[in-house]
């Protein structure tokens, strides 16, 4: 069991889960800072660890992990007030390791690649944690912790992790809008998003299974113009839906033309 003291700053939907992830794999959690009342020191009390909302650690640190919006983050790094042995990471996927105050000798980034929300629990194990650091001490506490909490750890760059989090909003973020669209349309039909939980399911298993781009099937990889033409002229009620459905389409069709090349 490791004995390193966690600390964080931001107790929202990352923060968290992970808090709650390492207290349960026996790491200690020394304190919380947040900004907010009620749910962050809920976060604490069901830790056993302090609240406040002061930026200063003890020197008892060893990890003050940062998960908190990515417009906020330089600053809240800026006002840290900590050992210099402290290692200090972040948890965001588009910022890289030179946010960090040049004060601060031991950094890094401890990036998981999920998606978190509060009404839900997440299933850590062999959860892919993206890690960076400025150090071989710092990398190898990220390591530790990571695979404590069951995660599967890669060691990246800032530019390649980057793309990961590119990669992440084209699977989990526009995915979820396209959920919304059809919810839309069914609803026109008068039809319950629950009628298309079953093509859901079957797609995304499909995908995993058989890789995304031998999975695709529908009117824009057969170029089928006449379909799409109607597809379009029923899409009328909303020029936003005909607009993301043209160029999807349009998207579409020229992949799989270069693909066949």
């Amino acid at each position: 069991m490791l004995q390193n003291r966690v600390s964080f700053v931001g107790a929202g939907r990352v923060a968290g889960a992970l808090c709650r992830e390492m207290h349960m794999a026996g790491l200690s959690i020394h304190q919380i800072v947040s900004e907010t009342g009620a749910s962050s020191r809920k976060l604490a009390d069901s830790c056993k660890a302090s609240w406040s909302q002061d930026l200063t650690f003890t020197d008892a640190t060893d990890i003050i992990i940062v998960a908190v919006p990515d417009h906020r983050l330089k600053t809240v790094l800026e006002n840290i007030k900590c050992s210099m042995n402290s290692v200090i990471v972040h948890t965001a996927g588009s910022m890289g390791i030179d946010i960090f105050p040049e004060h601060m000798k031991h950094v890094g980034v401890l990036y998981p690649l999920q998606t978190f929300s509060n009404e839900r629990k997440v299933v850590f194990k062999n959860l892919p944690f993206f890690i960076e650091a400025s150090d071989n001490h710092s990398l190898i506490l990220l390591k530790n912790i990571a695979e404590a909490i069951g995660g599967k750890v890669h060691f990246v760059d800032t530019e390649h992790r980057r793309l990961l989090h590119v990669a992440s909003v084209f699977v989990c973020n526009f995915t979820n809008h396209m959920f919304s669209a059809g919810k839309e349309i069914s609803s026109k039909a008068g039809f319950s998003f629950d009628v298309l939980e079953p093509l859901i399911k079957e797609t995304v298993s499909k995908a995993l299974e058989r890789g995304p781009e031998n999975s695709q099937t529908g009117p824009a990889v057969r170029s089928d113009h006449n379909t799409i033409k109607k597809h379009l002229n029923l899409l009328s009620f909303s020029p936003d839906l005909q607009s993301i459905y043209r160029e999807v389409t349009k998207s579409i069709i020229h992949y799989h033309k270069s693909s066949e090349r």
